[in-house]
C-alpha cells in the first residue's frame, strides 16, 4: 500500500511539473539582460529567428533630420532595419552611443566598429531605399523591436554625412510612422 501511495506521489509530481511553464527566451523586443562580468553579449542566429516571420506590420519611415539651418537627405541611400536582440542592442550602444537613437558623423561610427560585440547579422536586416522625397518603408514584419538605420546628407553646402538611427517597435497588424 505504500509503494502504491508513493507511486502514486511520483506520477502526480512528474505531471505537475511537466506542465510548470518555461521562461524560455525573452519577447522580441525585450532582449534578456547581460550578466555583470560576462563580458558582450555573444552573437547567436537564433536570436534573430522571430524576424524572420511574417507579419502584419509596416514602418513608414522619413529622413526629416535638420541640425541648424541643414537640411538632410537620404534619397538613393539604403536604409537598413535590424532586428532588436542583447547583441544588436549593444552594438548600437557601441556604435551609436544609445540604444534608441542617434544622429551622429558617419565617419564617428564607422571608428567604433572595432569595438563593437563582433558578428554578422547580414541575413536577418531588412533593406529599403530612400525614395526622392525621403521616404521608406518596412512591410509584412512580426512584432518586435527594430533598428532603423541609414546615412543622410546634406541636401545643399557641405558637412560630414550623418548615421542615423532610432528604436522602432512593431506590433498588432500596426503602421508605425518613424522619423529619423
Amino acid at each position: 500500500m505504500l509503494r502504491v501511495r508513493l507511486l502514486a506521489v511520483l506520477v502526480l509530481a512528474a505531471a505537475a511539473a511537466a506542465c510548470a511553464p518555461t521562461l524560455g527566451p525573452p519577447p522580441p523586443g525585450y532582449p534578456a539582460p547581460v550578466e555583470p562580468g560576462r563580458g558582450e553579449p555573444a552573437f547567436r542566429a537564433h536570436d534573430f529567428a522571430w524576424s524572420q516571420q511574417p507579419g502584419a506590420n509596416t514602418i513608414a519611415g522619413r529622413l526629416i533630420y535638420q541640425r541648424g539651418t541643414t537640411r538632410y537627405t537620404c534619397a538613393g541611400a539604403i536604409v537598413i532595419l535590424t532586428p532588436e536582440t542583447t547583441w544588436s542592442r549593444r552594438r548600437m550602444e557601441v556604435l551609436y552611443l544609445s540604444s534608441e537613437r542617434a544622429a551622429l558623423p558617419a565617419d564617428e561610427v564607422r571608428a567604433r566598429t572595432a569595438e563593437a560585440p563582433p558578428g554578422d547579422s547580414s541575413p536577418f536586416i531588412k533593406r529599403a531605399t530612400c525614395d526622392s522625397t525621403d521616404r521608406f518603408s518596412f512591410t509584412r514584419l512580426p512584432d518586435g523591436a527594430w533598428y532603423a538605420i541609414t546615412i543622410g546628407r546634406p541636401v545643399k553646402g557641405t558637412g560630414p554625412s550623418l548615421a542615423l538611427m532610432r528604436r522602432v517597435v512593431t506590433r498588432g497588424g500596426r503602421t508605425v510612422t518613424v522619423g529619423l
